[in-house]
C-alpha cells in the first residue's frame, strides 16, 4: 500500500460488508463477529451448478437432474441466506460498492484451485440493461469480476457481452417465465470469442436461466465453452 492509499485509508475506512462499521483492529476489512456469519459452501454440491446437496450419494441438484444448462460448470462461494441477502442489497440498492472488494478477494481465495483447473481465457460479467446500469451508476457483477481477475491475474472483457431486453426482475417469476424472460436478452458485440473459454461472473445464481441465457449466446458466437463463478446461490431443487 502506497502513501496515497494509506492516506485514504485513514480518511475511508474500510466498512464490514456485513454491519456496515468500521471493524475494530489494524486492516480489518469485517468484523470479527460478521466475519463468523459468513460461511462459505463446503461438503456436497452439485457437480453441475454448485448447488449444496443435502446427500453425499447425489451428483446433481433436482434442478441440474432435470434440465440441459448451456454452461459447462459453475462455482458459488456462498450460501444465498439472509447476510448475504442483506449485504448485496446494500451493494444494489444503496450503493454500497464499496463491499466488493471485500468480497471479491474472498471470492479468489475460495475458488482459485478450480478456476485454475478450468483456465479461462478471459472472465465477462453479466451485464445490466444500459438504462438500469446508467440508473445504478454501476454494474455490480462487473466490479465483483474485476476484483476476482485482479486477485486470480485473469483479463475482464466487458465490451463481448450487452443486454439489449430490459427483462422483468427475475425474482417475481416462475421457472419457465424466467427462461422465456431472457430470450434473446443477450447480444455478442465482439467477434473474437471463437474457440475461447469463457468464465461467466454474476452476484446470484437461482435457477441458472440468467446465466444460461448468457452462455448460449457466447457459444451461438463461437465460444468453445463456458463456465461461472457467483458470489451465492439458492439452495432449492437439492
Amino acid at each position: 500500500m502506497n502513501w496515497k492509499e494509506n492516506i485514504l485509508a485513514l480518511l475511508y475506512p474500510a466498512r464490514c460488508p456485513v454491519c456496515g462499521r468500521i471493524p475494530e483492529g489494524a486492516g480489518r476489512k469485517i468484523c470479527v463477529k460478521c466475519d463468523e456469519q459468513l460461511k462459505p459452501l463446503r461438503g456436497s454440491r452439485c457437480f453441475k451448478c454448485s448447488k449444496p446437496l443435502h446427500s453425499e450419494q447425489r451428483e446433481y441438484c433436482g434442478d441440474c437432474s432435470s434440465a440441459r444448462h448451456a454452461f459447462k460448470q459453475g462455482i458459488a462461494v456462498y450460501p444465498y441466506d439472509k447476510v448475504l441477502k442483506k449485504s448485496i442489497y446494500q451493494i444494489k440498492y444503496y450503493n454500497k460498492r464499496e463491499y466488493i472488494p471485500f468480497f471479491a478477494e474472498r471470492a479468489a481465495k475460495e475458488t482459485a484451485a478450480v478456476i485454475k483447473r478450468w483456465s479461462p481465457d478471459f472472465m465477462v460479467p453479466i451485464p445490466l440493461y444500459k438504462k438500469k446500469q446508467r440508473i445504478r451508476g454501476f454494474n455490480q457483477a462487473e466490479l465483483l469480476a474485476r476484483g476476482i481477475g485482479e486477485n486470480l491475474g485473469i483479463q475482464v472483457r466487458n465490451d463481448l457481452l450487452v443486454r439489449i431486453i430490459n427483462t422483468v426482475p427475475q425474482k417475481e417469476l416462475t421457472l419457465k417465465e424466467r427462461q422465456n424472460n431472457l430470450k434473446k436478452a443477450f447480444k455478442i458485440v465482439g467477434n473474437d470469442v471463437k474457440l475461447k473459454k469463457v468464465l461467466l461472473v454474476d452476484d446470484i445464481y437461482t435457477t441458472g436461466s440468467t446465466i444460461d441465457a448468457a452462455a448460449q449466446a457466447l457459444l451461438d458466437a463461437g465460444a468453445k465453452e463456458v463456465c461461472f463463478i457467483t458470489l451465492c446461490i439458492g439452495s432449492g431443487g437439492t
